[in-house]
């Protein structure tokens, strides 16, 4: 991390511990669907609240960092870029909470036929979101590293966008009321989207990466 950041210790710590946060979201994401799809509610209701918790959790170190890099150390150019990053990937954490807050709301009733690639679609958009941290690590640690892992994120977005075709061709394909079709429209899409999400901070990130090279 002292590659980019001449600071302390602290915050190394803490935008450690943030990324950990993000990458267990992403993995209880997976999970969670995985419950839901099963019809196993009350285990899926439990991952759900682990992820609230998170969500605060990765709020309050964010704030912790940006506080402290505010306050005590890091030119602006620096201290702007590396606030950016925390709060664009803080988004992806957001957009998977609020998906699956979605789910407990509407209890959408899902055809057991759509269940192997809507997983599929659910693995896509959480590897993203996993070699997106990676990423965000390498960042601070190597930036060498960091366009390895950008590459495999945008693959898996685009192997999410394939699946999630598949998966609403499928859907559309099925004896079920318009309005059926509508609703799983949405939670599908949604489902794909996390890997979107993902691949907007990478975006960001690659331009950052190349500032820090020239």
């Amino acid at each position: 991390m002292a590659l980019v950041l001449k600071t302390t210790k602290f915050v190394e710590s803490q935008i450690d511990s943030f990324l950990d946060v993000v990458s267990d979201s992403a993995l209880l994401f997976q999970l969670s669907v995985e419950d839901y799809l099963k019809g196993r509610f009350e285990q899926f209701e439990e991952r759900l609240m682990q992820i609230r918790e998170n969500e605060k959790k990765a709020d309050e170190l964010r704030v912790a960092v940006e506080r402290y890099l505010y306050e005590r150390t890091l030119i602006p150019e620096n201290r702007g870029d590396v606030l950016a990053i925390l709060e664009n990937t803080d988004e992806v954490m957001d957009n998977i909470k609020d998906t699956l807050t979605q789910f407990s709301i509407e209890l959408p009733q899902i055809p057991e036929i759509l269940n192997d690639l809507w997983m599929q679609t659910t693995h896509a958009s959480t590897a993203a979101v996993e070699h997106l941290t990676h990423a965000v690590r390498s960042f601070f640690r190597d930036l060498g590293q960091v366009n390895n892992y950008i590459h495999k994120v945008y693959f898996f977005e685009r192997e999410a966008d394939q699946m999630g075709e598949k998966l609403r061709r499928l859907l559309f394909a099925q004896e079920l009321d318009l309005a059926q079709k509508i609703q799983l429209r949405w939670f599908a899409i949604h489902t794909e989207q996390i890997s979107d999400y993902a691949q907007a901070v990478c975006d960001r990130l690659a331009i950052y990466t190349i500032k820090r090279q020239l």
